[in-house]
């Protein structure tokens, strides 16, 4: 193996040890952290106070789309177990109100948020790196399902190859 390719392994053992580490509670300190506090606290809608406020709405979805389970209700249990432990009050065990709150969410404050920690990370790039002095763009071609309406059609249409079949697509992104 070159050696230039140790450091890239090395990093990527470090983000999938990272990753399967990461919890609901991780995100919130990192999103309620200098660098990213004003700029959440922008994006988010007013609100009045509930068990699950918009930033910790967001850090919750932020964990559960990583997590092997990625259901709500495990989600909501990691949730209830933190609070406890941290000794506040009990939540109930229900996802009623979690997904109520995730779909108060604004999709704008996710697409801007990666946005910005998509910069800083680039900011902050080694010079190795880069390749002829430039630096290398990644794509993620994720995808995201949601329900066959037609108001979500009628915003996210379907690729013509795929008319009529399936769910919408985020972003014209293909499933």
């Amino acid at each position: 193996m070159h050696a230039n390719h140790r450091p890239g392994l090395e990093q990527q053992k470090q983000i999938q040890r990272r990753a399967e580490e990461t919890d609901s509670y991780a995100f919130f300190n990192l999103l309620t952290s200098l660098q990213l506090l004003d700029g959440v606290e922008a994006l988010l809608p007013a609100h009045r106070e509930r068990v699950f406020p918009p930033t910790e709405t967001l850090s919750m979805f932020l964990a559960q789309v990583l997590a092997d389970d990625g259901s709500c209700q495990q989600a909501v249990d990691d949730a209830a177990i933190k609070r406890i432990i941290g000794g506040l009050p009990r939540c109930a065990a229900s996802t009623s109100a979690y997904c109520q709150a995730r779909a108060r969410l604004p999709a704008e404050v996710v697409s801007t948020l990666v946005r910005q920690v998509g910069g800083m990370i680039g900011a902050g790039t080694p010079n190795w790196w880069h390749t002829w002095n430039r630096p290398v763009r990644l794509v993620d071609g994720a995808t995201m399902t949601m329900a066959d309406t037609e108001e979500n059609q009628a915003v996210y249409p379907q690729p013509s190859s795929q008319s009529g079949v399936g769910r919408p697509c985020l972003g014209g992104l293909e499933n």
